[in-house]
């Protein structure tokens, strides 16, 4: 019986990926995305298309699907990062906000107009507000447009888009399990999710970088890749055991590991893997297309399809605009955000689940999904001629409303002081909710767990009532740099120092005062509920008093110290990658740093021996070593060349570094132009040939042609290696790669 599943599954399997293959070569060939290819081959691959074979049982579809969604958004979540998120800005915040909000009341009252019931039209609404950023991404990456100006921002948009999809996903299980929209279970949901997010970056961010560097020169790509995928199914069924989703899990453990120096080497290596379970999850969803539901609902699919694609750039456009964009950005970046992908199958596949949603909904968001992921790359091409058919046609006066208030919003004007406490206030507010997340989930684990165990142990040598004091007070020590961090307010000099100048009848010290008590009563709240259980509560109150005077007394030294380290040791493994790139935790001797720099495709050095860089003339440092993918070169000799990707180790000073760092790592500000066809070709020059007459050195080919000529027949059988002195004569026969377009004009 298990031969034939296992016959079946690899059947399927090889079934979808034969089709797979055929209709992403098709759909290369027509320069589609191959996204599109997926889905066309899921649908020939389902029972639905009855003129090939189809998979023989379809839940092995639906088990490699649910690897693929667990693996693309473990994906996703390399390549976010809170350092990206802070980049976003306001204005992308704002922008995903107008868009989800706008998508969401615009799917709600559809979803009411079509008798759908609140919590149904809740899902609709927020399966339509999801713009999919693999669809996008692929997109953009098909057309070759990922250069242009708008792409930035609208990868911003769904990096924050993404967060609201994670956060939903949350709030929409509590409506679906509750059956309500209740205020205080969407709180109660909401503040679970912050409390697991909250824990799990703390503990990932100190463990797994501190890993990473203690064992980076023996692991290996294959043990990387072991390692990266393990942690990454690991955080999925651990969120699935913490009441959350699979892909939540797989999220949160991506983007810890985007922190880490490994980051773009996991990215790298895990490439394979989300290409392939990428394929299956977007074929699974094609399989999905049913045409008989089509024609059935063809009035809704079609009605919610130009809801999607008017209001994606209807609010995508406002948002960009109401955030200072330009009207051409806004509107490129309004039209590339015209289809819903992957987490809406995610919030639709929740909602079935969870056995509230209509059963009819999920093949119409499918079908909604097919046909707005083969209209997005005609919108993103259109969205530039729309905008010239829309700027001739503006009335000049909103025309010059419009330019004043974009060049006002991106200006960025900010006050000459701003008011100390509010910055205080906020960033104690911060250090409020994080050390408290990180008390509540430690005594969680020494009150079921540590405290038990230890007790336990102890009772072996000692009384039992001993063995609990001497217990719950390690524990009390042990939490003592946590207390401390909520009692007190972290002021630098220079804050201390503005403050206390400005100190006018005692405004400095009340403040503090009020956040030291409010941190004193959190405390006090903290240790009654973890000697709760081991003591009566008159007692644990008691305890807690007089362990909140020794620590704000006697302890504080102690506890300052600590906290410190493991600050410093938190914010540099945050700040790993960029520490690393700039050498900044690495000091070697006095002011000198070993910093570990990527080299740029437009790096002046690419191609040059060590020794003709001449890096210790010209800048003054000194490098000590080169990796290339996954070979690492110690103490390089001179006549080693530079190439794009290499990670040079050099040392040097703080200003030699920053110095160069934007020449090691220079990336061309303009890419090469979209649809270029590179091609080794050959042709003879004409008698009207630019070239005629003119030595090989005196031309500008790789500027003018994008071309290089690789050799010159003259004659028949007779090639001349180019060198810079030779002419070109009639007849030649120039043997060349580049843009076979330009080339042509070389004739």
């Amino acid at each position: 019986m298990e031969e034939v599943q296992i016959q079946s599954l690899i059947y399927d399997l090889a079934l979808i990926l034969t089709l797979g293959a055929a209709a992403t070569i098709i759909f290369k060939l027509l320069k589609q995305p191959v996204v599109l290819g997926y889905i066309v081959a899921g649908f020939i691959a389902s029972p639905h298309f009855a003129f090939l074979p189809s998979v023989g049982n379809e839940a092995n579809i639906e088990f490699w699907a649910q690897i693929g969604i667990v693996v693309l958004l473990f994906s996703l979540g390399l390549e976010f990062s809170f350092k990206k998120l802070i980049n976003a800005g306001g204005g992308a915040i704002a922008t995903a906000l107008i868009i989800v909000i706008g998508m969401m009341g615009t799917g709600f009252v559809i979803g009411k107009s079509m008798g759908f019931s609140s919590v149904n039209s809740i899902f609709l609404g927020a399966m339509l507000s999801m713009s999919s950023t693999t669809i996008i991404l692929k997109a953009l990456t098909d057309l070759n447009m990922r250069h242009r100006k708008f792409v930035p921002g609208v990868f911003a948009v769904l990096i924050v888009e993404d967060l609201f999809a994670v956060v939903m996903m949350v709030i929409l299980s509590s409506i679906a399990i509750n059956n309500t929209v209740e205020g205080g279970e969407m709180l109660r949901s909401i503040l679970q999710l912050s409390f697991f997010l909250i824990i799990w970056f703390v503990v990932g961010v100190f463990l797994i970088p501190t890993i990473f560097k203690k064992f980076r020169r023996v692991i290996s790509d294959e043990m990387m890749l072991i390692i990266a995928m393990g942690l990454c199914f690991f955080m999925a069924i651990f969120s699935v055991e913490c009441g959350f989703s699979m892909a939540l899990g797989a999220f949160v453990m991506g983007s810890i590991l985007a922190g880490t120096s490994e980051a773009e080497r996991i990215e790298r290596i895990i490439n394979p893997v989300k290409d392939l379970f990428g394929a299956v999850f977007f074929i699974s969803v094609g399989m999905m297309v049913d045409p008989a539901i089509i024609v059935e609902h063809a009035g809704v699919i079609t009605l919610l399809s130009v809801v999607v694609i008017v209001g994606m750039i209807v609010f995508g456009t406002t948002g960009m605009l109401a955030t200072g964009q330009s009207l051409k950005i806004a509107m490129a970046s309004g039209f590339s955000l015209t289809q819903i992908g992957e987490f809406s199958f995610i919030i639709a596949t929740l909602g079935t689940t969870l056995g509230v949603l209509d059963a009819s909904i999920y093949p119409i968001i499918v079908t909604v999904s097919v046909i707005t992921t083969f209209t997005t790359p005609f919108f993103i091409k259109s969205a530039i001629p729309c905008y010239n058919f829309v700027e001739k046609r503006l009335p000049k006066r909103l025309s010059v409303l419009l330019e004043g208030y974009t060049k006002t919003a991106a200006s960025d004007v900010k006050p000459s002081q701003r008011n100390m406490w509010v910055s205080i206030v906020k960033r104690h507010i911060t250090r409020l909710v994080l050390y408290s997340a990180v008390i509540i989930a430690a005594i969680f684990v020494l009150r079921k767990y540590l405290i038990p165990m230890a007790v336990t142990m102890l009772e072996k040598v000692m009384s039992p009532s001993l063995a609990t004091l001497l217990s719950v007070t390690a524990a009390l020590v042990a939490l003592s740099p946590f207390f401390y961090a909520i009692i007190t307010p972290k002021l630098n000099r220079k804050e201390r120092k503005t403050l206390v100048q400005s100190n006018v009848n005692g405004l400095v010290v009340m403040p503090r005062v009020v956040m030291v008590v409010v941190g004193g009563m959190l405390t006090m709240a903290f240790i009654t509920s973890l000697l709760v259980g081991f003591y009566s509560s008159v007692a644990s109150v008691v305890v807690a008093i007089i362990y909140l005077v020794a620590l704000i007394l006697l302890l504080a030294p102690m506890a300052r110290k600590q906290l410190e380290n493991l600050e410093s040791r938190f914010m540099s493994n945050v700040n790993e990658r960029e520490n690393r790139r700039t050498g900044k935790e690495n000091n070697l001797v006095s002011d000198m740093h070993l910093a570990y720099m990527t080299v740029g495709y437009d790096c002046p050095f690419v191609g040059e021996r060590l020794k003709n860089a001449d890096l210790r003339r010209k800048h003054g440092v000194n490098v000590v070593a080169i990796q290339r993918n996954s070979v690492r070169y110690p103490i390089p000799t001179g006549d080693m060349r530079i190439f794009p990707g290499d990670i040079i180790g050099v040392i040097g000073t703080d200003e030699q570094i920053q110095a160069l760092l934007p020449l090691l790592e220079a990336t061309a500000a303009t890419q090469p132009q979209d649809n270029i066809e590179v091609k080794f070709t050959h042709f003879p020059l004409s008698d009207t040939s630019p070239l005629l007459g003119v030595r090989l050195g005196d031309t500008s080919l790789r500027e003018d042609y994008k071309s290089m000529i690789v050799a010159i027949e003259r004659g028949q059988d007779n090639f001349l290696t180019p060198t810079p002195d030779i002419v070109f004569q009639p007849g030649d026969v120039l043997w060349a790669v580049g843009d076979v377009k330009l080339m042509k004009k070389m004739r």
